[in-house]
């Protein structure tokens, strides 16, 4: 029989006063292969920070047979994080912190007199230069070792953090939701790079929805219940809506950075009430397209960039854009780091401000009313960081939409969320925006795409198609 990695005997977690799991017996084995799946809140994460140590059980033992046999050889192992990689899609450590920088910093190139560059990022003391440009050669982000690290798109962040953990030689490696954020080659690509360190005897965990565990997996872990049902929604037909005036004009628009074009000569109108996809491959410019739109970018100024009928750079405020949208992004999410509960979280809303700010009473009921409407009611006073990744993102869903703004934009808004969670998300936005609000979505799966949406426009090396 192979020799256990990790044992988990009769365990029972409660965090934030609710159970994770109960009595869980587990054993991961030397040759299997895991995937960790479930619900969105389920406790995933927390299974996956309880094998690093970071958490104590309130009944049962943990017990880490690899260590031991490591020990045995010499090696001084005093926690199992020192042999263990868990790589989230957040980076917060020694090296970089999201906490102390502002989410408009990151198209803003020249604000830091010393920013950590990709390929400073990738050095560890186990690595030499020719591995370091190995991996990112193998994962598709080698053009981007000389890029500050914090203006790297969410699929090139989730690219670097996997090419540093393999870098750094783990042991055991636990990947959070790897395949989230990345187009279907970038999903294609990591899945057979993951299929690789299983042949060579690599010991890998896998966090990910159900519907896309990989063929290499041997074994799966089910956890918890999903989260609480809310009120009735009924299907959305997908109402049409006649287009009003033009509340986004690009007249080629170009963004360039240290040479290389993000955007290239991009045209392109919107129109209150159209409900529009936005798709092309990582690394294409969407996220920098949409930084323009929500008036964070300084290339805006440069360019012919109209919004809600005002050119960037004649008088108006970036106030008074954030005022007419409403944004929820992976990037943003990185940059939420202020303590507040989840009703307080989706509060800032109001405002375009990540700070909390008094409600009045009609904010507060509205608030309320979408907690209720997404069945989230049970997260209201709950910490906005001690909420599962999934639960997060649903809070950060809910503060885009609460203001009722005129321009909804939702870049990659259902990552981290199951095929349960997505569909109740597409029905309220199908049944709910108004037939004058204007919704951009983005996504790299079309599925996820509410039955409103009715226009595209693709992104290909910065070209329009």
């Amino acid at each position: 029989m192979n020799e256990p990695v990790v044992e988990v005997e009769n365990a029972t977690m409660i965090r934030d006063g609710r159970t994770i799991f109960s009595s869980l017996n587990w054993i991961f084995r030397e040759g299997e292969a895991w995937a960790i799946v479930g619900p969105t809140g389920s406790g995933k994460t927390t299974f996956a920070e309880m094998l690093l140590g970071r958490h104590h059980l309130l009944d049962g033992a943990i017990h880490w047979p690899l260590l031991h046999r490591l020990r045995a050889t010499g090696r001084r192992i005093d926690y199992p994080s020192q042999v263990i990689a868990h790589v989230t899609f957040k980076e917060e450590s020694r090296l970089f912190s999201y906490v102390g920088h502002y989410y408009q910093q990151r198209f803003e190139f020249a604000d830091s007199d010393e920013p950590l560059s990709l390929d400073q990022f990738l050095q560890t003391r186990n690595a030499t230069p020719a591995e370091v440009s190995a991996i990112a050669e193998r994962l598709g982000i080698a053009a981007q070792l000389p890029q500050p690290f914090m203006t790297l798109s969410n699929g090139q962040t989730r690219r670097a953090r996997l090419a540093r953990a393999l870098l750094g030689k783990p042991e055991l490696l636990i990947l959070d939701d790897p395949f989230i954020g990345l187009d279907t080659a970038g999903r294609a690509d990591l899945t057979e790079l993951l299929a690789g360190l299983v042949r060579d005897d690599r010991r890998v965990v896998l966090i990910c929805r159900e519907d896309v565990i990989p063929g290499w997996v041997t074994n799966v872990l089910r956890c918890g219940t999903r989260l609480p049902e809310p009120g009735s929604l009924e299907q959305s037909t997908g109402k049409l809506h006649t287009p009003g005036d033009a509340l986004v004009e690009l007249c080629n628009v170009s963004v360039i950075h240290s040479g290389k074009a993000i955007l290239d000569q991009v045209s392109w109108t919107v129109r209150a009430g159209e409900r529009w996809a936005v798709v092309g491959p990582n690394g294409s410019g969407k996220t920098t397209l949409l930084s323009l739109l929500c008036g964070d970018h300084p290339q805006a100024y440069s360019n012919d960039v109209r919004l809600f009928g005002r050119r960037r750079g004649t008088g108006e405020t970036i106030w008074d854009v954030k005022r007419n949208v409403g944004l929820v992004s992976p990037e943003f999410h990185l940059y939420f780091t202020e303590p507040l509960t989840a009703e307080r979280t989706v509060a800032t809303g109001f405002f375009d401000v990540l700070a909390d700010r008094p409600t009045t009473s009609e904010q507060t009921a509205r608030v309320r009313e979408l907690f209720a409407a997404f069945g989230i009611t049970h997260l209201l006073d709950r910490p906005f960081r001690c909420l599962s990744t999934g639960e997060q993102r649903l809070v950060l869903l809910v503060r885009a939409v609460v203001k009722r703004p005129p321009l909804l934009i939702l870049d990659e808004p259902f990552q981290g969320f199951d095929a349960a969670l997505v569909e109740r998300c597409r029905v309220w936005l199908d049944r709910e925006l108004g037939a004058d609000q204007t919704l951009l979505f983005v996504t790299h799966d079309l599925k996820e795409l509410p039955q409103c949406v009715d226009r595209m426009m693709r992104l290909e090396a910065g070209c329009v198609q």
